[in-house]
């Protein structure tokens, strides 16, 4: 069954989709009345049945719902700008996994520069990526892709979170390693809710950066002996994740 976000709250039973959402519905899926779709809104998902078709889309709801699939965690995901459409893969891919907010941050070796001029419509092409990978993947939940920010600005955000960890490659050439699943384990036992994961680009985390992250409360992940690339690393640490929780 197709599902579809919708921004504003249902009106009684009844919720109307305009855009994008109406022109696959009645020109891709060629549905019609009586046909049934899933809506999410705030976070629930409802099982509908379209009741007209036109250039806007007019749902009821049946009165069923369908189980959240969302993960019991929040996690962050805070990566150095990557070079390329890689980040179009963290996004669609992360949101696949279960992610619930991607952060971008300009690192320092970061080779990308962010041009804040065609920003903006960069970041609604991601957003629109973890859309449509929300809808793909039912989730009821669609990832806030976030404008880049600062290292500074990456920094004080540190401590809104319950737990952060950062992949440092480092770590992986120790000869002892602690296991990400077991810093996992003491997350799940303080019951934490929101989790936030940083990754560099290409070169990973600087010395600096490590250390003032580490300063400010964060602890390094292991995510096993081999060093993985820029957009391998968040995936990774997004499956460990769900298994250790799901």
């Amino acid at each position: 069954m197709q599902r579809y976000f919708i921004e504003q709250a249902f009106d009684g039973k009844s919720a109307t989709l305009a855009g994008d959402s109406a022109k696959h519905i009645a020109k891709v899926m060629r549905m019609t009345a009586g046909d049934e779709i899933i809506v999410v809104s705030n976070g629930e998902a409802h099982i509908c049945v379209i009741t007209h078709v036109d250039t806007a889309i007019t749902v009821e709801q049946t009165g069923r719902t369908v189980p959240s699939p969302e993960m019991p965690v929040q996690v962050t995901i805070a990566c150095g700008l990557p070079k390329g459409d890689k980040l179009e893969l963290i996004t669609q891919k992360g949101t696949e996994l279960g992610m619930f907010s991607l952060l971008p941050f300009k690192a320092e070796r970061s080779i990308v520069k962010w041009d804040d001029k065609k920003g903006e419509k960069k970041t609604e092409r991601l957003q629109k990526i973890a859309l449509e990978a929300a809808e793909q993947s039912h989730r009821t939940h669609v990832p806030v892709v976030e404008n880049p920010v600062s290292f500074k600005e990456l920094l004080a955000k540190v401590k809104d979170y319950d737990a952060v960890f950062i992949a440092d490659e480092e770590d992986a050439k120790l000869a002892e390693r602690t296991k990400f699943a077991e810093k996992l384990k003491n997350v799940y036992d303080k019951e934490s809710k929101s989790i936030l994961c940083i990754f560099g680009p290409e070169g990973g985390i600087a010395r600096s950066e490590s250390e003032q992250l580490i300063q400010a409360g964060a602890q390094t992940m292991s995510l096993g002996p081999r060093i993985l690339r820029a957009e391998t690393a968040p995936l990774y640490a997004l499956a460990a994740i769900s298994y250790e929780f799901e």
